[in-house]
């Protein structure tokens, strides 16, 4: 048997350890189950999504923007409109 070492903040690990003791498991089960059921599985049990603000595309728009402003290229004033 191999042991896995695990760091997570206070706060995290608090919860962890309430939650696995509010249904009955101690946290090395809840750990061992999770990574039996990526290995059975081959794919995480919940889903995992990067951010689209940060996609090369996005980036690129950003900075091309940013030039222009710094260059003082397409500098619009615009007046805050309240949601």
């Amino acid at each position: 048997m191999t042991t896995i070492s695990v760091r997570l903040d206070d706060t995290t690990k608090k919860g962890l350890d309430d939650f696995c003791r509010s249904v009955g498991l101690n946290t090395s089960t809840v750990m061992k189950m999770f990574a039996i059921k990526v290995a059975r599985e081959q794919r995480l049990p919940f889903a995992v999504e990067a951010d689209p603000f940060y996609s090369p595309e996005n980036m690129e728009e950003l900075k091309r923007r940013a030039d222009d402003m710094e260059a003082g290229r397409n500098c619009h004033e615009h007046e805050l409109i309240e949601a």
